[in-house]
């Protein structure tokens, strides 16, 4: 898991999004609204935003593309459990709370670490 993950406010552009995601080397950004974790937005979403004719990524808004209702986990959850349900629903990521705020995000890079130690 990577604790303390980068986050995006919802009322910033895609254009800031890509920008954000591209200098921090990362696919997945929570997404805040007034400090509430609302959505998660990946790359993916930009990327299928940007597909269809006369979408112009600076004038759309984040919450608009993002992903709403994320997969979110508590720290205590078994990673036996993440793991299965990330792998039978597909989904690249899960969103980690801890005392009802976010604490991190688990990816399927993340799995794939943890899978390595134990080969």
């Amino acid at each position: 898991m990577t604790p303390s993950p980068h986050t995006i406010s919802a009322e910033q552009n895609l254009v800031f999004a890509q920008s954000k995601m591209n200098e921090l080397g990362v696919r997945h950004l929570p997404v805040l609204r007034g400090g509430q974790l609302i959505g998660i937005l990946s790359d993916r979403d930009i990327r299928f935003i940007e597909s269809f004719d006369g979408m112009n990524p600076e004038e759309i808004d984040v919450e608009d593309a993002c992903t709403y209702d994320p997969y979110i986990v508590d720290t205590n959850t078994s990673l036996k459990e993440v793991c299965q349900t990330m792998a039978e629903k597909k989904y690249g990521c899960t969103l980690v709370k801890e005392n009802g705020k976010l604490a991190g995000i688990f990816t399927w890079i993340d799995a794939l670490k943890v899978l390595s130690t134990l080969c």
